[in-house]
């Protein structure tokens, strides 16, 4: 059988065939309960590999190591039914066993092999697009979609996804014009679009249009906002334009309504909280006793570290806000052994050039020494994509960094300086002109 876009499936049950293009549903668009849909295909056809390498592949772009084991299952049932499952099947199936390992570049490459041969393979494409963004590869967030893109039937119902993953690319690459062009495109296909929709907040995230920003994402509410794993991280982007605006208060009861607490329950949704309380902390805002239960939400940062750099330091943020600057120390710890022992591990270069030395600097923030501020984070910020994350997730390193700059025994001529890049890019917005006085004061 094939799927809907002549992709070769190695099933021959109509019903486990139509809960496959469910599941890519569920992978592009974020939408109900995959799990269901997965172990529903897996059912329906218990000889399937390929079905157990769909769910191993979107717990491995969860980013929890808690869950690791569950996708070393799927993969390891996968296996015993490869038997004679076709070249595509196997590929998979080796992409996702190099990404378990840690891996990503090497899976990203055995999914792009993928793609030369089946370029509306939404598997291999989703996928692997994830992972460029966890790499913080913005080249092939753009250029692995721009490659297959031409070769998709604009009819086809996944099309407008696809437009919505090309507008994220563009939008890392600085195409800010184009980003919104194709994000704008993709919704007026298909409104239900939150990767798109995601896409526009960004460009305009970035231009500062900080205005304009929380009116899109209001206006969409009910096109991202219910029953869809990316909420949390689209209120987030809708507390960052409050912030743009200095609306502390704003952003708090946003994050109490939809961001924090029950809200989230994986690292991925968790670093969010903590990225947007660091950065309420820095304007000189009360959180109150937000920090403690992020904390305590937060499941054994340190016994999970080395997994991913991003995350090992977002859990950071958590535990200084907290107060715990122990177990700051202790993750901290955890991680450079984690990146002595694991040569062969994506993470070990992330966290060698960013994540431990972004670590050290948060570190020297809590305890006052804005100098070692400034001599570790000043040069990241020319290799912090390295280690994942998206501009505006990034932003966090130089807003801590220029409120080192603005503290007592700052360095002021570093901060006017990267005040001046600032002002070119958000030149207008309140939260800009807050750098400037503190900067000047």
């Amino acid at each position: 059988m094939n799927d809907l876009r002549g992709v070769p499936l190695g099933t021959t049950s109509t019903a486990a065939s139509d809960l496959y293009e469910r599941s890519l549903r569920h992978l592009v668009g974020f939408y109900g309960d995959p799990f269901a849909t997965f172990d529903q295909m897996i059912a329906a056809d218990p000889g399937w590999g390929l079905a157990h390498v769909v769910k191993a592949n979107l717990i491995l772009t969860m980013t929890e190591p808690a869950l690791l084991p569950d996708a070393r299952a799927a993969l390891d049932a996968a296996a015993t039914l490869m038997i004679r499952a076709s070249t595509r099947e196997r590929d998979h199936l080796a992409a996702a066993r190099l990404a378990l390992e840690g891996r990503w570049g090497d899976a990203c490459a055995a999914w792009d092999a993928i793609l030369q041969r089946h370029p509306r393979d939404m598997l291999a494409l989703i996928t692997a697009h994830l992972f460029d963004f966890y790499r913080g590869d913005a080249r092939n967030l753009r250029a692995r979609v721009a490659r297959v893109l031409p070769e998709w039937d604009d009819g086809d119902p996944l099309y407008p996804y696809v437009l919505g993953m090309h507008a994220f690319g563009l939008e890392e690459c600085n195409l800010y014009p184009q980003a919104e062009e194709a994000g704008r495109q993709a919704l007026a296909r298909d409104p239900l679009g939150p990767w798109a929709i995601h896409a526009v907040a960004h460009v305009m995230e970035m231009q500062g249009r900080y205005i304009e920003g929380a009116d899109w994402l209001t206006e969409r509410r009910q096109d991202w906002a219910e029953n869809n794993g990316l909420a949390v991280h689209n209120w987030w982007h809708a507390a960052l334009f409050d912030l743009e605006s200095l609306e502390t208060d704003a952003a708090l009861a946003m994050y109490d309504a939809n961001i924090g607490g029950s809200a989230s329950v994986v690292n991925l949704q968790w670093l969010d909280c903590a990225a947007l309380l660091w950065r309420i902390d820095l304007l000189g805002a009360d959180v109150g006793d937000r920090w403690t239960s992020l904390a305590k939400d937060w499941i054994d940062p340190v016994g999970h570290a080395g997994y991913y750099a991003f995350n090992d330091a977002h859990a950071m943020l958590a535990l200084l806000g907290s107060g715990d600057t122990a177990r700051a120390q202790s993750l901290l710890t955890a991680a450079r052994l984690q990146e002595a022992h694991e040569a062969t591990s994506d993470n070990h270069a992330m966290a060698r050039e960013v994540g431990l030395p972004l670590m050290n600097g948060l570190l020297a923030f809590e305890r006052g020494d804005m100098a070692e501020v400034a001599k570790l984070l000043y040069p990241l910020r020319t290799v912090a994509h390295h280690f994942g994350g998206s501009h505006a997730q990034r932003d966090v390193i130089e807003q801590t960094l220029l409120a080192a700059c603005a503290a007592p025994g700052g360095d002021r001529a570093l901060g006017r300086l990267l005040l001046n890049e600032r002002r070119l890019a958000k030149p207008s917005t309140p939260l800009t002109q807050h750098w400037v006085q503190r900067m000047s004061a």
